[in-house]
């Protein structure tokens, strides 16, 4: 079994926003699979799915951001999981728009969410995703609160399908591989599906 977790804040008033892209994966990832993320369970809203054989829980904790390890610690709990089979996504300020980075361990990087998990986790070895937002000049509140809009939307909605992709290449392959195909900067070709997804689950 697998955890894959978006990171976010709940409510309406944060929906669209850049520090919800998070969501916004684990969204797609449920409209690929045919899961409903709408369970209330631990402080988050999960759902599961089978990807490749493999049990999946699509999570979006609901303590808001800088509180999010107190749902992923008691989903992991709950599921008897290790830090091995933990995916955490999240935003990222210092990726150019629209970037992903896949780590198998590491620092939080100023992201006060993955802060929070390496806290309560006791741990930083668990595998993350940042998908890059860019850093305005000013007012870096502001702008990971704003909503994403023109231009900008095309550009994430396509990150975000490629986190989805990476996420699904990490559950079927592991992180090395899916490191060496997603971490690249991406090209104008759409996202290469992960191997071993029936055609149904990759639409």
């Amino acid at each position: 079994m697998k955890l894959i977790v978006g990171l976010g804040n709940p409510g309406p008033a944060y929906a669209h926003t850049r520090h919800n892209v998070g969501f916004m994966v684990i969204d797609s990832l449920a409209r690929q699979l045919g899961a409903e993320v709408s369970k209330e369970q631990h402080k988050a809203l999960v759902g599961q799915a089978v990807i490749g054989g493999t049990r999946v829980i699509l999570a979006k904790p609901q303590t808001y951001m800088n509180l999010s390890g107190q749902a992923v610690v008691a989903l992991m709990n709950w599921y008897k999981l290790t830090p091995e089979d933990l995916l955490v996504i999240a935003d990222d300020l210092d990726l150019p728009p629209g970037r992903l980075r896949m780590r198998k361990k590491g620092s939080d990087g100023g992201q006060k969410g993955l802060r929070n998990i390496i806290e309560l986790l006791g741990t930083q070895e668990f595998t993350r995703l940042r998908l890059g937002i860019g850093r305005p000049v000013h007012g870096a509140v502001e702008y990971v609160l704003g909503k994403i809009a023109g231009p900008e939307a095309e550009l994430l909605q396509e990150a975000v399908a490629r986190a989805a992709e990476a996420a699904k290449t990490w559950v079927l392959e592991g992180t090395d591989k899916a490191m060496n195909r997603f971490n690249q900067k991406p090209d104008n070709r759409k996202a290469e599906p992960a191997q071993g997804l029936s055609q149904t689950a990759r639409d």
